[in-house]
């Protein structure tokens, strides 16, 4: 990925993965439809002549879909079509806040992160992977496609679908928790129903209306019926200090956040060794990304995070985040903020995640 220009805007692009029949398209239509007023743009990934997926999600997107028909995305495109894809999407006059890519069902979730993090294209940023499962088709799924348990291992977010069919949803959701990586979060769903600011932050005005898809038509009834017992809330914290932080308390604090907390978003202060420049942060499950950028020479100085997860104790990541702070100057200096700097991108550098 390129280094992107100081403050420029990045948009995240989600990748969201499953076997057939797992739910993505259902999930995907759920997102357009509680968006919260933000733009999503998608990239339809079918497999077959006839594009079933991509109809069902062109009316609500319209021209803000962009469809990869007859073949596997993983396979059918190398990381330099994949960046005119996203080029389509991701420039300003769409106004597209998130992209979501929804894989064929016999897509390879570890290639098309690879393309994503070696993408060359500095307006997008790796937004994590979605791998969405059919608790009632859970075991036979692991049979037929052994390599389920990989993907799992893989996966920032595990979307549990169809629980509502599932004979012993317990088991099932214990089952999936061990398989996957501690990183990732597990998230209970009936007809793909997730808080969608797990993936990206819902604008804060009425919401879009589209066309409605089918399975919105023929579930609704049915969803507020099972809604009240299975519903997951996100749980957030928001952090924000006027004493700069310590990059080593705060590089320990990110290494060994715990399970449950997905996203980190906002912006540190490391003080007096870096007086221009503030530095962006952007975490998703395992994911890690530092971006300095100029200070607004009419704001603040001040850092402010924003944590998301789920079943996260918020009070307990507050003590550890008022830990990291400090004001002595030799604390970011360039041993300190050595940490820190593995995870800033330099122009023609291609930084990897051990995971993937």
């Amino acid at each position: 990925m390129r280094q992107s220009s100081p403050g420029q805007r990045q948009i995240p692009v989600v990748v969201l993965a499953g076997f057939l029949g797992s739910g993505k398209t259902t999930l995907l239509n759920h997102l357009l439809h509680r968006s919260g007023g933000s733009r999503i743009g998608a990239i339809v990934n079918d497999f077959g002549a006839i594009e079933i997926d991509a109809m069902a999600v062109a009316g609500a997107l319209g021209d803000s879909t962009v469809s990869l028909g007859n073949g596997c995305l993983c396979c059918a495109v190398d990381a330099s079509e994949l960046d005119g894809y996203l080029e389509r999407l991701a420039r300003p006059d769409t106004g597209i806040d998130v992209i979501v890519i929804e894989a064929s069902g016999l897509a390879e979730p570890q290639e098309l992160v690879r393309m994503l993090l070696a993408s060359e294209h500095p307006g997008i940023v790796y937004g994590g992977l979605v791998e969405v499962v059919d608790a009632a088709e859970f075991d036979d799924t692991r049979v037929k496609h052994p390599e389920l348990d990989r993907h799992l291992a893989l996966a920032d977010l595990v979307v549990v679908n169809k629980l509502d069919r599932a004979d012993d949803r317990d088991r099932v959701l214990g089952l999936v928790r061990d398989l996957a990586d501690r990183a990732a979060v597990v998230v209970p769903a009936i007809f793909g129903r997730i808080d969608p600011e797990f993936l990206f932050d819902c604008k804060p005005s009425e919401e879009r209306i589209g066309q409605l898809s089918f399975d919105d038509l023929h579930h609704g009834d049915a969803e507020e019926s099972h809604a009240g017992h299975l519903h997951t809330a996100y749980d957030s914290l928001s952090f924000a200090s006027e004493v700069p932080l310590d990059p080593r308390r705060l590089m320990q604090f990110l290494d060994s956040r715990p399970e449950g907390l997905y996203r980190i978003k906002g912006y540190v202060d490391f003080g007096a060794h870096d007086a221009l420049n503030r530095y962006g942060v952007h975490a998703v499950g395992r994911f890690l990304r530092f971006y300095p950028e100029p200070w607004d020479a009419q704001g603040a100085r001040l850092t402010q995070l924003v944590l998301i997860g789920a079943g996260i104790d918020a009070p307990a990541l507050g003590k550890e985040l008022e830990a990291c702070k400090s004001d002595a100057p030799h604390t970011a200096d360039e041993h300190g903020m050595w940490g820190v700097l593995r995870y800033v991108q330099g122009p023609g550098e291609e930084l990897q995640d051990p995971a993937f």
